[in-house]
């Protein structure tokens, strides 16, 4: 083969060579569901949800500028330290509503169903866990299920498979969650009740207080 044929042949050899595997590649990986909470910016592990509702790990004071793009006027938070430590935007609600997954039950569910949906109507809403994997999971599959009427399993398989973190992190909140009376909460949260059931604690401190 004459040389000048021989290099442009030899480069298209090696081309094909290249992008073959990679478009077999995509074609192989399936596409990501529209409904998962789609990624926003991966170093915070943030996550569009909703058009008013985004979950991530525990941002720093570098994340303010994006939050105030995406507008965010409440923060939640599940740990036990608060954000005003990072946070300092002005007019940005915090809501701080700490729980671990192995004791999580209804009142805290429903506090933080209630937080959201009251933060919602004043602008889009972050909540946030250290790694935005296991607390922030279970809150995010739970408002799937009793507020977006999701099936439970159509919300596992978000949460364990959305790429939020270690699978071996959502044991006790799926386990939670699949155990949970979904009728009973949603009764709970249109009522205003605290809990499912009438002894639970913030129910008797409840009783107390008006007594």
């Amino acid at each position: 083969m004459p040389k000048a044929r021989f290099f442009p042949a030899l480069c298209l050899t090696l081309l094909t060579t290249v992008a073959l595997p990679q478009a077999q590649a995509d074609e192989t990986t399936p596409a990501r569901p529209t409904q998962w909470a789609q990624p926003v910016a991966t170093q915070y592990n943030l996550h569009q949800m909703s058009p008013t509702l985004y979950r991530s790990a525990l941002p720093d004071s570098a994340a303010q500028p994006l939050l105030e793009k995406l507008q965010i006027t409440t923060v939640i938070n599940f740990l036990p330290q608060g954000d005003d430590i990072w946070l300092k935007t002005p007019g940005v609600a915090q809501i701080q509503l700490p729980y671990r997954t192995n004791h999580v039950d209804d009142a805290d569910v429903l506090a933080t169903l209630r937080a959201i949906q009251t933060a919602q109507s004043k602008g889009p809403v972050l909540m946030h866990c250290k790694h935005g994997s296991d607390r922030t999971g279970l809150m995010a599959a739970m408002y799937r299920v009793v507020v977006q009427d999701w099936s439970k399993e159509d919300a596992l398989n978000e949460m364990t498979q959305g790429g939020f973190g270690e699978n071996s992190h959502h044991k006790d909140g799926a386990s939670y969650m699949m155990k949970a009376d979904i009728p009973k909460l949603r009764e709970a949260l249109s009522s205003g009740a605290c809990s499912t059931s009438p002894f639970a604690a913030c129910a008797i401190r409840g009783w107390l207080k008006s007594a």
